[in-house]
């Protein structure tokens, strides 16, 4: 385990850290991703013949060298990459015997099984403790380990609806929306690993693993941020504005002569730039306008000489004068457009790793850049089972004979 030598300094800044991944989906995968990418080594554990659940939601399909479909998913591929598959059936003893065995030698164990959920197989916080003290023990659940909802599923989408997130998000004459990805699944995994790296630090001092309890519905209702403030310090529950801010004006999609564009005007002295950039000077000077808190009191008087303003000229047009002027300000893009911006290409987000199935398994980079821990060398998503002999011979011990029996019998 991994306490003991530092790490050079030009190591992966997790390098020496072993992570046991008993998660699936995106939540818990995403938290485990992270951690992969930053050195750690992820021995992902799957169930034999099936898997992670979403090797199956395609289309599309990751190709072949040839050209043909596999059946690893686009959207296992996306929370995956820089793991170890393990095939281990943990319903049976033996299978817990092998995974007992791996927690013994891991740092970090990742589970989002319903509350309770592993207890019968021996694999709870309480059992696993027990054989490893220093164990770092993070569940992920829709609701938390208690209060009233604790037993229930939770997913991305119902949790959105349940934490007020949809409330605030389309326009007033629409439904509710959810957000185009599964943002709490997201936003949950990174409060996942930042928890697992706050207890790797404290492990540090005390020599002690610890449970971490993190709810999707407790990081949902954490991220409405400022929309929770303003409901809990000024009493009135925040209401869909579509692509208005609530909190700042102008601050919003608006149409130009050949598209849309957002303008993003974060202060007073940017207000008065665009005002003279849009022969909107006299706006500046107006009582109502002059404060962002005036703007926003009598938005609805000033958001329509805005847009009709924008209407005079193209979307590239506006784009390169407010940029000049120094106004934040940008396009709405596909997310085609946003692979193809130059900034996106300078930065390298898309990328291509060889895949052990043949073809390459595209990917998007880490943001996460550190000057002194490279974060080069990724690999890709594996296949079901690709490392298990090597993860039971090289962790665990076990002999081409003894491996053979338990893929015998279905255990592995």
């Amino acid at each position: 385990m991994t306490d003991a030598a530092a790490p050079s300094p030009s190591a992966q800044a997790l390098c020496g850290i072993r992570v046991l991944d008993l998660s699936r989906v995106l939540a818990g995968p995403w938290a485990t991703q992270a951690l992969g990418d930053l050195g750690a080594e992820v021995i992902k554990i799957e169930k034999p013949g099936e898997g992670d659940d979403t090797r199956g939601w395609g289309p599309p399909w990751l190709a072949d060298g040839e050209g043909n479909p596999t059946r690893e998913s686009a959207y296992f591929l996306a929370a995956n990459r820089n793991k170890r598959s393990v095939t281990i059936d943990m319903a049976r003893p033996e299978g817990q015997a092998l995974i007992h065995a791996l927690a013994r030698e891991s740092d970090v164990l990742v589970e989002n099984f319903k509350v309770g959920g592993l207890k019968r197989y021996g694999l709870d916080y309480d059992s696993l403790a027990a054989l490893n003290p220093r164990l770092i023990y993070c569940s992920i659940t829709g609701f938390g380990q208690d209060g009233p909802e604790a037993g229930r599923a939770g997913y991305d989408f119902m949790i959105q609806g349940m934490s007020g997130l949809m409330s605030v998000t389309g326009s007033p004459e629409t439904e509710p929306q959810k957000v185009g990805v599964a943002l709490v699944d997201i936003l949950t995994g990174l409060n996942a690993t930042i928890a697992i790296l706050a207890a790797l630090e404290q492990r540090h001092r005390s020599g002690r693993g610890q449970r971490i309890d993190i709810a999707l519905f407790d990081v949902a209702v954490a991220s409405l941020a400022n929309q929770a403030l303003n409901f809990l310090v000024g009493g009135t529950a925040p209401r869909r504005l579509g692509n208005a801010h609530p909190n700042i004006v102008p601050y919003q999609a608006f149409e130009t002569a050949d598209g849309h564009l957002i303008l993003a005007v974060g202060n007073d002295a940017q207000f008065a730039r665009f005002c003279r950039l849009a022969d909107l000077a006299v706006l500046a000077q107006d009582a109502r306008y002059a404060t962002n808190r005036e703007r926003v009191a009598h938005r609805d008087t000033l958001v329509p000489l805005i847009a009709e303003a924008l209407k005079r000229q193209s979307t590239a047009e506006w784009l390169a004068m407010l940029d000049t002027a120094g106004i934040p300000a940008g396009p709405i893009n596909t997310i085609a457009q946003a692979f193809a911006e130059p900034q996106a290409l300078a930065r390298g987000l898309a990328m291509n790793l060889p895949h052990p199935l043949g073809g390459t398994a595209s990917g998007v980079r880490s943001p996460l850049r550190l000057a002194d821990s490279p974060m080069d060398g990724a690999t890709a998503p594996p296949w079901l089972g690709q490392h298990t002999d090597e993860v039971l011979a090289t962790r665990l011990g076990l002999s081409p004979a003894e491996r053979e029996a338990l893929r015998a019998s279905g255990i592995i």
